[in-house]
């Protein structure tokens, strides 16, 4: 049966809520970390009460696993470009989203920290290769990659580097400033290894196109 009339505004309220709760976890866990964000702190940052919590999710931890895995939602579908390109430009607006987004920020700590709180999940890492892989077939299909560049393969070692160096550039520079110019650096080095030579020539790579991009990303619609 379809929704009717009546049922629409309720659904519209509960998906709201659930948003509401999600950003205000994020912002939290972002601060604060799993072992210092409390429920308390979260509801009153979302100006919710606990039955309203507790209706979409079971608990903390429940909570914090649908934080890690809404990571894609800062970044994704956006940007429009096709193959090697839009892995590229992925990558870019990763490097950016992290820098402003709470939620993507508040996932990924999470993703590091899972296992002080009892939980282990390569979900979010497993999003990040599905999407990756994805671009990498198309790629593959226009002629771009080298004889022998698997994509699935190429997608997690791209996700592994990624997750090094989001870590690596939160120790070495404050909020991340210099995560950009590491991206950046990956792929001047990572294309003429998996790229055919043409599309090496042509793939973008550089701190003009990244801010427009970052233009791009300042224009595109919240999740």
């Amino acid at each position: 049966m379809g929704v009717t009339m009546a049922q629409r505004p309720k659904q519209e309220r509960a998906v709201q809520t659930r948003e509401s709760l999600l950003r205000a976890a994020a912002e939290v866990f972002d601060e604060a970390g799993f072992a210092g964000a409390s429920i308390s702190r979260i509801l009153k940052r979302a100006g919710l009460t606990a039955g309203a919590l507790y209706f979409h999710f079971d608990s903390k931890e429940d909570l914090a696993r649908a934080v890690m895995n809404a990571q894609p939602r800062s970044v994704v579908p956006w940007p429009e470009s096709e193959g090697l390109q839009r892995l590229v430009d992925l990558t870019m607006v990763w490097a950016h989203q992290l820098q402003v987004d709470p939620l993507l920020r508040a996932g990924v700590r999470l993703t590091s920290e899972q296992g002080s709180f009892g939980v282990k999940d390569a979900t979010p890492y497993e999003e990040w290769s599905q999407i990756m892989t994805e671009i990498l077939e198309v790629a593959c299909e226009k002629g771009e990659l080298q004889a022998g560049v698997e994509p699935g393969e190429l997608a997690e070692f791209v996700v592994e580097a990624c997750t090094g160096m989001q870590t690596y550039s939160a120790a070495a520079s404050e909020g991340r400033a210099d995560l950009a110019e590491r991206v950046v650096r990956m792929w001047r080095l990572l294309l003429p290894g998996v790229a055919v030579p043409a599309v090496v020539a042509r793939t973008q790579v550089n701190p003009e196109r990244f801010r427009k991009l970052i233009q791009t990303a300042g224009a595109a619609p919240a999740h």
